[in-house]
């Protein structure tokens, strides 16, 4: 690997060693806690919800006056490689390394790249490329790096309360704080709190922050949040050019879904990172299916849906068939997402027929494999493909289901609050109802006509959505009022490209978006500095 800002001095290791110290109990908050809310991976969370819960400066009252604007553009050294560009940015709001407080995005590069980007000062702080060559591609298999960075969570569903990590950065105030006489500086004793930490297990050796991405050889590597060098070698994973979607490390476990390509078969892959032992599920027919991959329930349980219909239930870990649902033929399109709703755990994915799926995760099966909680009216026969679904729950209770079609409504859709005529395509919002004791999905709002929409990102009530656009005709970027999908904002035409491997992410005021000309644009509020 090309390792192009490096620094190998023996005071900076030194200095570094420290730094990866107080980096780790932030990054430890967020994974034991997730008390301060990140985005840690393509959906945000375990659940792919698209939803942070809380932020200091995005709301509803904030977004209705100016302020909320484009802040800056960094363009990427990376080729495309078909439609595949960058992929979505991955976040970190309080780091401390050797150059103090640190806000970071860390953005995966078709061409085997990987880019660590100050969001502060808007500027490349380290970018490597790996030794992997890729084979010509196809538009269904492009090779190279097709899944997103990832760094280390859990399964817990995303906290509800404020955001805040008391560690300073933009998520919230820095506090003073003193520890009792021989214990050291404040941010190391709370490092070995955390360190001690699990789930009723023996106390976790402290490790260095870092974030993980899959080349297009298959192999897993680690990189340093720091200056992206890599600890260790990187570790065999997945079939090489395999298309890889939805990477994600929960529990020093790594998990990701494969296509049919490369010469591998299509499937849910884990790793185990400290015995570096590889388990894998496939369909018996079909593939995996969603731009997102696997899903996860808060025990840990792995959802992943595929191409003949079927919703299964895998084991952590060791990925064993433990419940399925089957739509009887008809196929999924979306990956899976998962939302807590008045003490059950439930999962909804999107089929073919422009149809969402919602189903009692403790009894998947059903009395013959067949039966959902609910099935929605068919939103559109025509276009109705999102390939991944969002879900948020707003200051009222009412928890709400977000999906993307590149498609007019049909009549009989049910949905009756629209923002416009609609000829491209929407975001479609229904509420999770218990009316007659029968969990429904009603329809809720439309937002006005998107071209090419993609899944949205939901901040502190507020719906990001994007219209992907085309080669003819680029992105443009809207803030909606999360409960009726009102306009509250949009970015014109200031993006001058269109997104197609990218997506929305988003915390501590800003929102990101990677186009396919190698730029991730930042908007928000300025930071005061």
């Amino acid at each position: 690997m090309k390792v192009l800002s490096v620094m190998q001095n023996p005071i900076v290791a030194s200095v570094l060693s420290t730094a990866c110290l107080l980096a780790w109990a932030p990054a430890a908050h967020a994974q034991f806690g997730r008390g301060g809310a990140e985005w840690m991976t393509i959906g945000a969370d375990a659940q792919r919800s698209h939803w942070i819960p809380a932020d200091p400066k995005i709301s509803t009252a904030n977004l209705e006056k100016p302020g909320f604007q484009f802040l800056w553009k960094v363009k990427l050294n990376n080729e495309p490689i078909e439609l595949n560009s960058l992929t979505p940015a991955v976040l970190i709001d309080r780091y401390i390394g050797y150059r103090g407080f640190r806000s970071l995005a860390f953005v995966g590069g078709s061409s085997n790249s990987v880019f660590g980007i100050d969001t502060d000062l808007s500027r490349i702080e380290w970018q490597q490329h790996l030794a992997v060559s890729s084979p010509a591609g196809t538009l269904a298999c492009p090779g190279g790096v097709t899944a997103n960075v990832a760094r280390e969570t859990t399964a817990a569903y995303p906290p509800l309360e404020a955001v805040g990590g008391g560690l300073g950065g933009r998520g919230g105030g820095a506090r003073s704080d003193v520890s009792p006489p021989g214990e050291g500086a404040v941010t190391i004793r709370a490092t070995a709190s955390l360190a001690g930490r699990g789930r009723g297990g023996p106390p976790r050796q402290r490790r260095a922050a870092v974030v993980y991405l899959v080349g297009g050889d298959g192999m897993l590597h680690s990189l340093y949040i720091s200056n992206g060098m890599e600890p260790e070698p990187p570790v065999p994973f997945l079939p090489p050019n395999a298309n890889a979607q939805g990477l994600i490390v929960l529990d020093r476990v790594a998990y990701a879904a494969t296509g049919n390509c490369g010469g591998g078969s299509s499937g849910v892959w884990a790793l185990d990172l400290d015995s570096k032992q590889v388990s894998h599920w496939g369909p018996s027919d079909g593939a995996i299916t969603g731009s997102e991959g696997p899903a996860f329930g808060p025990d840990g349980t792995v959802y992943a849906a595929t191409t003949n219909g079927q919703l299964a239930a895998l084991s952590p870990r060791d990925l064993k068939l433990v419940a399925s649902y089957t739509t009887g033929g008809e196929a999924f399109t979306s990956s899976p997402v998962v939302f807590p709703y008045k003490g059950k755990t439930l999962v909804a994915a999107a089929t073919q027929d422009g149809r969402i799926h919602l189903l009692d995760a403790a009894s998947l099966d059903g009395p013959d494999q067949k039966t959902a909680l609910f099935r929605t009216a068919s939103y559109s026969t025509k276009g109705f493909a999102p390939t991944a679904l969002a879900t948020w729950l707003d200051s009222d209770g009412i928890r709400w289901v977000l999906a993307p079609a590149a498609a007019a409504p049909a009549s009989s859709s049910g949905f009756s609050q629209a923002n416009g005529s609609i000829a491209n395509g929407a975001i479609a919002a229904w509420r999770v109802s218990d009316r007659n004791d029968a969990i429904t999905l009603e329809p809720g709002w439309l937002s006005r006509d998107l071209i090419a929409p993609l899944n949205p990102a939901i901040i502190n009530g507020i719906v990001f959505a994007l219209s992907g656009g085309n080669k003819s005709s680029p992105s443009v970027l809207y803030a909606l009022d999360g409960s009726t999908g009102k306009k509250l904002w949009d970015s014109a035409k200031t993006i001058t490209s269109f997104v197609h491997s990218g997506g929305i992410t988003g915390e501590a005021g800003q929102v990101y978006l990677e186009t396919y000309d190698e730029t991730l644009y930042a908007f928000g509020f300025r930071m005061e500095h």
